[in-house]
């Protein structure tokens, strides 16, 4: 489940994709919204970005970074669950179930996972992911801002559709260690686990949920993996050619 939101797997949400330019873009008040909200949220990363280097710097040391910026990994990563009502709403022209899959998966992790197991907070995985998804959404809201404004610097579309080669699976990496890591304590402590009898009927094992969670990986990772591949292909080549015809 996670793996669809690692580090440069999420879709275009309709800004600045070739299938947006056929479509009627939003209206002048939505487009408003939508610059203030990714600007809003590029700044929230840099924030993160700028809180882990700053503690990276003050410790001398990369090990237990996470808490340096938790509050606003929360805070931002939450944030983008209004992609989510973006899409229901009409005014990004993208799947509500997709971004809701892509969304969700990360907030997954960060509270179901990462918040909910303190055990794996000191753990160099969560590094490994919160590094992946800093650099990946400073670079995915960038190119939503200036593709709603109608100004992509191409080092900008370069940087999107081009260091997810090395971001992706270094998110999937660290998110499949958090996870794994997770699974011992996750089982001595029964964590939102549901056994029977109860009055439901109803039982959930939460550490077999994980195991699941992270067999899933497996089909997902090379289908994205391999489908951005694609799109990089599709739009770092059709810039060329335009750059050509000019």
């Amino acid at each position: 489940m996670a793996a669809a939101g690692s580090g440069g797997s999420r879709a275009d949400n309709g800004y600045g994709g070739q299938q947006a330019r056929r479509r009627r873009g939003p209206g002048a008040l939505a487009t408003g919204y939508l610059v203030i909200y990714n600007v809003v949220m590029t700044a929230g990363w840099l924030v993160i970005a700028v809180g882990l280097v700053r503690a990276y710097l003050a410790k001398g040391s990369y090990h237990s970074l996470y808490y340096s910026i938790e509050k606003p990994l929360k805070f931002f990563q939450t944030g983008a669950l209004l992609e989510i009502l973006h899409c229901a709403l009409g005014i990004v022209p993208s799947s509500v179930v997709l971004t809701a899959f892509q969304v969700m998966s990360r907030v997954f992790l960060t509270w179901a996972v990462t918040h909910s197991v303190k055990e794996v907070q000191s753990e160099d995985s969560v590094l490994l992911f919160v590094v992946a998804w800093t650099i990946t959404e400073i670079i995915r809201y960038s190119f939503y801002t200036f593709s709603l404004l109608n100004h992509l610097p191409y080092l900008i579309k370069w940087a999107r559709y081009t260091l997810f080669i090395v971001l992706y699976p270094m998110g999937v990496s660290g998110e499949l260690l958090t996870i794994y890591a997770a699974l011992p304590f996750v089982r001595q402590s029964g964590l939102y686990s549901i056994s029977l009898p109860n009055k439901y009927n109803f039982s959930f094992d939460y550490y077999t949920f994980l195991i699941l969670v992270m067999i899933s990986y497996i089909p997902i990772f090379p289908q994205l993996y391999f489908h951005m591949l694609h799109q990089r292909r599709k739009v770092l080549s059709h810039t060329e050619e335009h750059k050509k015809s000019e």
